[in-house]
């Protein structure tokens, strides 16, 4: 959630910034909702203070007085409806970008930082649904499309590189979480996934739980209206967990293979932080992540995504893209963030500052996830990087 009084305070530079989300609408829809509500405060307080009387009332008073109890209960009615629709509003009104963010939404307009290792030149490369060994077809009669086996060898390479990310980052000092995956609606409007996101989350209707797309969402909540101690920031989690998203929209896109599935499984870095130490907490965990892929031996480049291609929750985001000879093209396999204290506004995380509690900013990042086992059966046809051998993955994948 924005700060709704810097808003207030400098709505054309606020309106400027979220332009570039595409939200200057929203922003503009939610300050009129809000002069609503603030119109209405005074004349709700002016009634209060009517209701008050001193000493035994007259008859004559307390006919008065119940007039005016009358029209109190009318005006709280007003204000209450009015909060509501600008609290609805500033649900859907998203973080403003980083002035470092490049414009526009498309994939064309990352902005480049660097590449890092250069792509094999294999002859004739093949897939990963080639070199490892993946069931689609038992699973899509047993869940439907997109969904798949991990059997043998391949299975063993997923979990060793699950736990290659869980133990570097450990050793990091980082504290590992297994989170739940079931999670409430109030988690979700939390991280900002809800509403901008909510097509794409499965619901279980009957116990009003949502399956959760990522570990940053039962992470964000882990603090939530804790008052968090100044001396303890940052706090740095990983987490392991099942993800699970119902692509929506992306019908006819990366159809063959594990690439796009409804069900993955991913490592997740978030740190809580004080606000001046957040931007360089975000090139932390990015620089975590790309040890991993260096150690791994993977060629990959770091873009900075543009406004328009950034979550709800987003001012900043880098994606890691690994190369994959198939497709002969950079794939995203990781995305790390700064939400700075839009999630901790909605979340009501603060730690106690000099002047008094203030809201901590909040990070997410992805370490490893299911991609990027694909990318190494890719860029090794079957060979196995040895830095994931001492964690139970095979010398050399068989299919």
């Amino acid at each position: 959630m924005i700060d709704l009084k810097a808003a207030r305070t400098d709505p054309d530079a606020v309106r400027a910034a979220l332009a570039r989300k595409g939200a200057a609408e929203e922003l503009d829809q939610l300050l009129a909702a809000d002069e609503r509500w603030r119109a209405l405060v005074p004349r709700v307080d002016e009634l209060r203070a009517r209701t008050k009387l001193k000493g035994k009332p007259t008859p004559e008073q307390l006919e008065q007085l119940q007039a005016v109890k009358a029209e109190l209960k009318e005006a709280e009615n007003g204000l209450a409806a009015a909060e509501a629709e600008r609290d609805a509003l500033a649900l859907r009104v998203p973080n403003a970008p980083h002035e470092d963010v490049p414009d526009r939404s498309t994939e064309d307009d990352v902005r480049e930082v660097r590449r890092v290792g250069e792509p094999a030149s294999l002859a004739e490369p093949r897939e990963h649904v080639e070199v490892g060994r993946f069931d689609m077809e038992r699973a899509a009669r047993m869940s439907g499309a997109r969904f798949g086996y991990w059997v043998g060898d391949t299975a063993r390479l997923a979990l060793a590189l699950y736990r290659f990310a869980l133990d570097r980052l450990a050793w990091k000092g980082f504290l590992t979480v297994l989170p739940p995956v079931l999670v409430r609606e109030s988690a979700l409007i939390g991280t900002g996934a809800f509403p901008s996101d909510e097509v794409n989350v499965y619901e279980l209707p009957a116990d009003e739980l949502y399956l959760a797309g990522t570990a940053e969402i039962p992470l964000a909540s882990f603090h939530a209206g804790e008052i968090v101690p100044a001396d303890e920031l940052p706090l740095r989690y990983v987490a392991f967990s099942p993800c699970f998203r119902r692509e929506a929209g992306a019908a006819g896109r990366d159809t063959r293979g594990m690439i796009r599935v409804h069900q993955f499984n991913k490592v997740e870095q978030f740190s809580l932080t004080q606000p001046e130490s957040s931007w360089d907490e975000l090139e932390l965990l990015l620089s975590n992540t790309e040890e991993l892929v260096t150690e791994l031996g993977l060629p990959y480049r770091v873009v900075v995504l543009p406004a328009g291609d950034m979550s709800s929750a987003s001012a900043k985001t880098y994606d890691v893209e690994i190369w994959f000879p198939s497709q002969e093209r950079y794939r995203e396999t990781a995305s790390i963030s700064n939400t700075t204290d839009f999630q901790a506004r909605r979340l009501m995380i603060r730690f106690r500052g000099e002047h008094g509690p203030e809201l901590v900013h909040m990070l997410n990042g992805t370490a490893v996830v299911d991609r990027m086992a694909l990318a190494i059966l890719e860029n090794f046809q079957g060979d196995v990087p040895e830095v994931l051998r001492p964690f139970g993955a095979p010398d050399r994948v068989a299919s």
